[in-house]
């Protein structure tokens, strides 16, 4: 076998030989009736060999990954024809880095495998001509015996529709309850008070309903950035003053009860060019993350400056998330608040690579806490 002595952080990095490959192939190419029927499947199907290299694919494969001709697929596994992020990061290749523990894909290859008929979801980021864009695919692997060897019969489902339609209803209606409640709540209170106390509930009642637009038109814009409609309107921002905004429109949100909310003293005012709203939605997002991840007493710190060509802004809290959790935080489909919650960090990537020019990057550790950064350049180039 090849790369036996490649390192791998979960699936096996070996692969066969090019002669070994050549006549898996030709073993597969004669069973003629099952290549016509999965050939006339509707979804894309792989077969696989038991170190996950592809033997065959059918036509919606082809499609899917952008391939011309079978050729430029044989050998290679699922994530490098998918052209996943992290496929390419490990010498091993798909499935050998401590990313893929969570790919539903590798795990139901490897169930598969062991004689287990296998359904899993998965999200995958991949990069398509500098472009990252987000797969939400549900998989299904099935093991096939020929001539005393194993495959695996591997196909896949674009679910994006699906995951995105569920995500978004679950976060829409979520959100626009909770602000519609306070609403109902201001209110309420307005018609039975009698000790004149309306002018504060009246500030809460506005408050509120900033809140609700705000909310409509996040979601809004998302579903524009992901079908690549939406406009960038570029002005030059100042760092500090918008960080300061941010924190006066959170200090009373219903995810900040009990937190503290703070600038970094170090916080330097920068001016660059960027789309004042989008870059809201990001920082917004950042700090509603750090604030729901803290417990009550804990403290959230903002800060920004420059760093070298570029401006930085950073979101610190004390907790720590799991490995689990930071192996899939950027993922569309993911969520530590049940199913089809927290576009948020999604959205973050999302709108920071695509439109802004910028990148999001976090650390998590104990004894450090959590820190995102948000980084873009000081001139916008188009």
């Amino acid at each position: 076998m090849d790369d036996a002595c490649v390192k791998t952080e979960f699936a096996p990095a070996e692969r066969v030989t090019p002669e070994q490959l050549k006549r898996q192939m030709a073993t597969f190419s004669q069973r003629a009736q099952l290549r016509e029927v999965l050939d006339a499947m509707p979804v894309a199907v792989m077969v696989l060999n038991s170190y996950r290299q592809i033997i065959y694919g059918n036509m919606p494969l082809l499609h899917v990954v952008g391939a011309k001709v079978l050729q430029d697929v044989l050998g290679l596994r699922p994530g490098e024809t998918l052209y996943c992020i992290h496929a390419f990061e490990n010498p091993g290749g798909c499935g050998t880095t401590r990313f893929c523990r969570e790919c539903g894909a590798v795990r139901a290859i490897q169930s598969s495998l062991l004689g287990e008929y296998s359904v899993e979801e998965c999200s995958i980021a991949r990069r398509q001509h500098e472009v990252v864009e987000a797969l939400d695919l549900r998989v299904w692997a099935t093991p096939l015996r020929i001539e005393d060897e194993d495959f695996v019969i591997f196909s896949l489902m674009d679910i994006a529709h699906e995951r995105r339609r569920q995500a978004l209803e679950r976060v829409f209606f979520h959100d626009i309850l909770n602000t519609a409640a306070a609403l109902q709540s201001a209110s309420e209170f307005i018609l039975l008070d009698e000790g004149g106390q309306q002018r504060d509930v009246v500030g809460l009642i506005y408050a509120s309903a900033q809140s609700l637009v705000r909310e409509i038109r996040t979601q809004r814009d998302l579903l524009a950035a992901e079908n690549g409609s939406l406009q960038v309107s570029l002005e030059v921002v100042d760092t500090l003053p918008l960080l300061q905004q941010l924190l006066e429109l959170y200090r009373y949100h219903p995810v900040a009860k009990d937190r503290a909310l703070c600038i970094a003293p170090e916080a330097e005012s920068v001016y660059f060019d960027s789309d004042p709203t989008l870059l809201g939605r990001v920082l917004g997002n950042m700090l509603k993350n750090a604030l729901e991840a803290s417990a009550p007493g804990d403290c959230v710190t903002l800060s920004c400056g420059r760093l070298d060509a570029r401006v930085f802004f950073t979101v610190h809290n004390s907790g720590v998330m799991p490995e689990s959790v930071q192996l899939q935080v950027f993922q569309r489909s993911f969520s530590t608040k049940g199913l089809g919650r927290g576009l948020g960090t999604y959205s973050m990537r999302l709108l920071s690579e695509r439109y802004l020019n910028g990148e999001v990057t976090f650390e998590s550790s104990p004894g450090k806490g959590t820190t995102f950064m948000a980084t873009y350049p000081l001139r916008f180039a188009n």
